[in-house]
């Protein structure tokens, strides 16, 4: 179950969660030796990964026939604490639930152009019902929307890499080898930005990227969704995280892929001008990009071990 759980997204693939086993219940703690101090100061995008990592861990729990009672920031299991899962009785998994479970290990970041091919209307709908279903709300991006966030996801992208400690901590973290087992591997980080790219424009390869097949662009208009909370909270972080997952889940399970652009939530200044452009009321936590790509490889995850809290 740990395993599984730790196969969650996470910003540059930094892995930022530690589990404590106890006989009658499992914590889920951030590992602040695992922070992004300069892309994520406040460590928002460590709790969205960790609630990603909560909800495979529930759905883990539900496949063995365990109904998971989730406590979220208990008070009573240190500062690093932001769940603690136990036991509520026997249950079985739902047919639907068991298609998440399915899609965990096949869930994987796609950082190459997409097909053309639209989503259908269902498989939308279908995400949006998943985003709900963890107390949060999905903006699908509209076709009239689509310029000024462009000009939210430019400009954030400027911003981070204008500061040259995000421009060292991002080269810590991407171009690893092939078999390390945290970090963007090169062979997972897709072809080079190029200046015609309107949305994929953060360089994971660390210099070692090929370059893109010749007429194979990234998608002109790919279907962009942002997952919104209702508040601004740790808490409603770690709600958040758990339906980006949920919703992620749902798309590999009906065959999309898809890949997170994380700029324009990272940066206050647009994140807070992309919630004013949503309306004002939801908290953007996160933008994803969703469709039909060609099949990728997963990026490498640390050794289940290495995730346990030794007491």
């Amino acid at each position: 179950m740990v395993r599984l759980a730790g196969l969650a997204p996470s910003l540059h693939n930094s892995q930022p969660w530690r589990f404590r086993l106890m006989p009658h219940a499992i914590e889920l703690h951030g590992d602040p030796q695992r922070r992004l101090p300069i892309a994520d100061p406040d460590d928002r995008e460590l709790r969205l990964a960790c609630g990603a990592a909560l909800l495979n861990l529930r759905l883990a729990l539900e496949h063995t026939g365990v109904r998971p009672v989730v406590a979220l920031l208990p008070r009573l299991a240190g500062q690093t604490a932001l769940a603690e899962v136990r036991g509520g009785g026997q249950m079985k998994q739902l047919s639907e639930e068991q298609d998440l479970y399915r899609a965990i290990p096949e869930r994987h970041s796609n950082r190459r152009p997409f097909l053309e091919t639209p989503v259908p209307t269902e498989h939308q709908h279908a995400l949006a019902v998943a985003v709900q279903r963890e107390q949060c709300r999905l903006h699908v991006m509209e076709r009239q929307e689509l310029g000024t966030l462009e000009g939210l996801v430019h400009r954030a992208h400027r911003v981070q890499m204008a500061d040259v400690r995000f421009r060292d901590e991002l080269a810590r973290w991407t171009g690893r080898p092939k078999d390390a087992s945290e970090g963007v591997p090169a062979a997972a980080a897709g072809p080079l930005p190029e200046p015609q790219d309107q949305w994929v424009l953060r360089d994971f390869s660390g210099g070692q990227s090929r370059a893109r097949v010749p007429g194979k662009d990234f998608e002109y208009e790919p279907l962009l969704v942002v997952v919104c909370s209702h508040h601004d909270s740790r808490l409603d972080d770690l709600h958040a995280g758990q339906a980006m997952q949920r919703m992620l889940l749902a798309a590999t399970a009906r065959g999309l892929a898809s890949s997170l652009l994380s700029e324009v939530v990272e940066v206050a200044e647009t994140r807070d001008e992309l919630r004013r452009f949503l309306g004002g009321e939801p908290y953007p936590q996160a933008l994803a990009r969703i469709g039909y790509g060609s099949p990728t490889r997963a990026t490498p995850r640390r050794n289940v071990k290495d995730l346990l809290i030794s007491d």
